[in-house]
């Protein structure tokens, strides 16, 4: 068993080597402005509390910062400036968060009579009529939301690009994405225009933009956080909400604040143990069962930075005292691939259908892009038998893969294939046939899929960078409604292998 000085001496120092030193951080123009650089959303609150800082000084400082790196890299998809300060003046409720700047991803998220336009053309201009559950759990818990972030089309793919806003960048290097769907989310805290955002998982969307902007991603259990009250569910439960942060212990802390059952939900993931995910935090668990899995479930290549990148990640573990195996269920990935495409497929197109006939405008490519047009196509060719038995496959693999999570108490895996991709490969208007961008899709995030297939837990975790200086994310997923073991976990890693320091060069 190797230690943690053997593991960093080792080859594998790429992916587990000291953080950098923020480089290039804007000169601080105020105590607010500092403020965001050197604390997490917790400790931002803290600072509220103590009246060392003032909500309204935390505002203006997030917002000076959002203008100033907006231009740049395009995460500001709606401005709720002036809705922000008015939740101020009216005065904000005592809650863990109280005072902190907060963005909600722009998409099946709404405050009644702001704009919520999903990326897309087709939803320019609506405005909702209901406040979302999770929106109000996150005033209840005294963050104070000033905008919404950018997402693609309808949050259908890998990548924050659409015809709507435009092309979100890296903070890391601009040419680069951001990951996707809640890239927006996840540029806007890589810049450090706040510590934490909002954002939501169909298929890997919280840990692809975390693995992509150096963060922390944790996709929680299906029915861990509420999604109505239009309805309790997205893509037939592959859907959820969360958060991407930059420390470990705000994630349990915004999962504490806003997880539970909400009225007509069909279902609600078991409470954490002790109550609290953030008490989970500081405790280090038990020696843990590893299986790790470097080849993707449908044996698509995955670049050599991510496979070392996970090796090392193992080495860590076992310095840590757990074990690891080198172990994958057995399920097959062409079978759940289409059932989850047939799901989403069949969604996607009764919403469309039902903006179209409340338009009145017929779908097409001024209003949609072209991926997003062949998800349409396909749905409107399924029947319910199809989706039933879509729906048969989904639990199939969920009792598979909980089968094989007996013998294991985590999968530790890449995150994502490849380090973040250059801007314009897997964006919904790529120049190639569906079939061309859904293998590039797949290929580049082949890991993620399965949590949302199965409801299970999923966290990226910011331990490497690639050669080039670009993020790599390391992903592990634990059993249904077991976060609080993923936040121990978490916790302990990020305690023995540190990132907080290691920040983008916004020079």
């Amino acid at each position: 068993m190797m230690d943690r000085r053997e593991i960093l001496a080792s080859g594998a120092a790429i992916a587990l080597a000291s953080p950098l030193q923020a480089k290039g951080k804007k000169p601080a123009k105020s105590k607010g402005d500092s403020v965001l650089d050197t604390h997490d959303a917790l400790g931002l609150a803290a600072l509220v509390k103590a009246r060392e800082i003032s909500p309204t000084e935390l505002l203006n400082a997030a917002i000076e910062r959002a203008e100033a790196y907006n231009p740049r890299f395009n995460f500001m998809a709606q401005k709720h400036y002036d809705y922000a300060r008015a939740a101020i003046a009216k005065g904000l409720p005592d809650g863990p968060f109280t005072g902190v700047p907060w963005l909600l991803k722009d998409l099946n998220t709404y405050i009644a009579g702001e704009l919520t336009e999903g990326g897309s053309r087709f939803y320019k201009g609506y405005r909702a009529t209901v406040t979302s559950e999770l929106v109000r759990r996150y005033e209840k818990a005294g963050l104070v939301i000033f905008g919404k972030t950018t997402t693609p089309e309808f949050g259908l793919t890998g990548t924050t690009e659409n015809k709507l806003t435009g092309d979100t960048r890296n903070p890391w290097n601009p040419d680069h994405i951001t990951g996707g769907s809640s890239g927006g989310a996840a540029a806007a805290v890589a810049a450090g225009v706040l510590p934490a955002a909002h954002a939501t998982d169909g298929g890997g969307s919280i840990r692809i933009p975390a693995a992509c902007c150096g963060l922390f991603g944790m996709k929680p259990s299906r029915g861990r956080i509420p999604m109505g009250p239009l309805r309790t569910e997205g893509w037939g439960g592959l859907s959820c909400h969360h958060v991407v942060t930059r420390t470990v212990r705000d994630s349990a802390a915004l999962m504490d604040a806003t997880h539970g059952l909400e009225a007509g939900s069909r279902y609600a993931a078991p409470p954490p143990e002790g109550g609290s995910f953030l008490a989970q935090v500081g405790q280090a668990p038990r020696p843990l069962r590893v299986a790790m899995m470097t080849t993707p479930l449908a044996g698509s290549p995955v670049d050599p930075e991510c496979v070392a990148a996970t090796e090392a990640t193992a080495k860590l573990c076992e310095s840590l005292g757990h074990h690891v195996d080198i172990a994958a269920p057995k399920i097959d990935a062409g079978a759940f691939g289409l059932a989850a495409f047939t799901v989403m497929a069949a969604a996607i197109a009764a919403d469309i259908e039902d903006r179209s006939k409340l338009l009145g405008i017929t779908p097409g490519p001024d209003v949609l892009e072209p991926i997003t047009l062949a998800f349409h196509g396909f749905g409107k060719t399924l029947s319910g038998m199809d989706v039933a038995r879509a729906n048969n496959v989904l639990q199939s693999v969920a009792i598979t893969m909980a089968q094989f999570m007996e013998n294991y108490d985590v999968i530790l895996s890449p995150t994502l294939a490849a380090p973040p991709l250059k801007l314009g490969q897997i964006n919904l208007t790529p120049g190639v046939d569906f079939q061309t961008w859904g293998a590039r899709a797949g290929a580049f995030s082949p890991f993620t899929q399965i949590a949302n297939l199965t409801g299970q837990p999923g966290m990226s975790l910011p331990l490497a960078q690639s050669k080039s200086g670009l993020p790599i994310g390391i992903m592990f997923l634990g059993r249904y409604g077991d976060e609080a073991l993923l936040y121990r976990l978490a916790g302990q890693i990020e305690a023995a292998a540190p990132w907080a320091a290691r920040r983008p060069n916004l020079a």
